[in-house]
């Protein structure tokens, strides 16, 4: 049986467009914890460095869409090139800013200049949605990408934050500067794999944009909770291992987290399973609500909890495949790009509320407690993506935007 994944990078130009998507994208998860980092060494202010990575996070969650939108309908090299520059620019205004002691209004402008960064991980799956659209090569594509996500959110953060410690307070966020810069550039080069852009509709003119269609609401809302999931895991190990008296083996646990996600995506991708992708989705967040019981009873010992947290990991990136697999089915190719940024949007929203619900949950009834989040969310989850299945199932009929690409025999 040949490796899938040799098969989806035969295609000319696949390798080239996905390494530099893979670097331009680092800054998502270095910016908003760089951003912390740095103003928490160059002011000594927790809160203000919180409030100034709020206003980046909150402002790119409501941003990105919109230039995903123009995207759609203008082409990314004349959409993402300007927004990049944008970014890039405010992000150095920013390290400037914060070196040089310049009014605090400074820094919350800059943060909110710097939200023009383009989600890149949308622009990445467009690309592979163009060349294996209505084949199963694309959810291989698909599998690699959320893989490739996992090991962006793990390396990301502790660059970010390794850099600044080690070097100087600045380090994280100019090192995440000249990877957006670099990366998109070398991505926006490779013209041969850009999707063309299709043009709109009447019906695509009518309903406006791609959060008002009924499958992206139904995906964008699961992914809010599972979003919610994964930042929990994250702060109630904090909690917990700090309890325990090893506050360092958290990041072995969160570590742990990703890597039965990682795992069991790249098997997914492999395997290429025929069943229908919304029932997919239902089993995959039945076991992501399942998984996440276990985890009550697990703040015994770091070994335990390590262990509870790794199983309750496995069916993450199996979400994130069928979800986005869904939206490519489930949206007109016009608006493509801008659905599949509504769901990137919809995880960020859910580890920010997350990550503040389990905070307050962790401070009012204990770092046992924190886990109830991930529980609740689950269970909300699943019941989201049951009640829609009506509505996720009813496929687009609509063209594709492809490239005109074939993988080389």
């Amino acid at each position: 049986m040949p490796n899938p994944y040799a098969v989806i990078f035969r295609v000319p130009g696949t390798k080239g467009f996905s390494a530099a998507g893979f670097f331009a994208r680092l800054p998502l998860a270095m910016a908003p914890i760089g951003i912390v980092a740095m103003l928490s060494q160059t002011h000594g202010e927790y809160w203000l460095a919180g409030a100034v990575a709020a206003v980046f996070a909150l402002t790119n969650a409501l941003v990105s869409p919109q230039i995903s939108r123009l995207v759609d309908r203008f082409g990314q090299l004349a959409v993402v090139g300007p927004a990049t520059a944008i970014s890039a620019a405010a992000f150095l205004a920013l390290a400037a800013a914060a070196h040089s002691g310049w009014p605090l209004w400074t820094l919350f402008t800059s943060a909110f200049l710097a939200a023009a960064m383009p989600s890149m991980s949308a622009m990445v799956r467009a690309r592979w949605s163009a060349i294996f659209r209505d084949r199963p090569e694309l959810n291989t594509a698909f599998a690699f990408e959320s893989a490739a996500d996992e090991l962006i959110y793990i390396a990301g953060a502790s660059l970010s934050v390794g850099l600044s410690v080690s070097f100087f307070p600045e380090a994280g966020i100019l090192a995440n500067t000249l990877l957006l810069s670099v990366g998109s550039a070398a991505f926006l080069m490779q013209r041969r794999t850009e999707p063309k852009v299709v043009e709109w509709t009447g019906e695509d003119r009518a309903q406006g944009s791609a959060i008002r269609l009924r499958p992206v609401q139904i995906v964008t809302l699961t992914l809010i909770f599972v979003g919610a999931i994964f930042a929990t895991a994250e702060v109630s190990a904090v909690a917990i291992t700090e309890k325990l008296g090893q506050p360092d083996a958290a990041s072995l646990v969160i570590g742990v987290y990703a890597v039965g996600s990682f795992v069991l995506g790249l098997v997914l991708g492999a395997l290429n399973p025929q069943m229908p992708l919304q029932r997919q989705l239902l089993i995959a967040v039945g076991v992501l609500a399942a998984t996440a019981v276990p985890l009550l009873f697990a703040s015994g010992s770091v070994a335990i909890l390590a262990f509870a947290v790794f199983v309750s990991g496995i069916a993450v990136s199996p979400t994130f495949i069928t979800a986005f697999g869904l939206v490519e089915r489930r949206v007109p190719a016009s608006m493509l790009t801008e659905g599949v940024t509504w769901v990137m949007t919809g995880i960020g929203i859910g580890m920010a509320f997350g990550a503040f619900v389990a905070g307050w949950v962790v401070d009012n009834f204990g770092p046992e407690n924190g886990f109830w989040v991930s529980v609740v969310s689950g269970i909300a989850a699943v019941l989201t993506v049951a009640i829609g299945q009506r509505s996720l199932s009813v496929r687009c009929d609509c063209p594709a935007p492809g490239t005109d690409l074939q993988p080389a025999a």
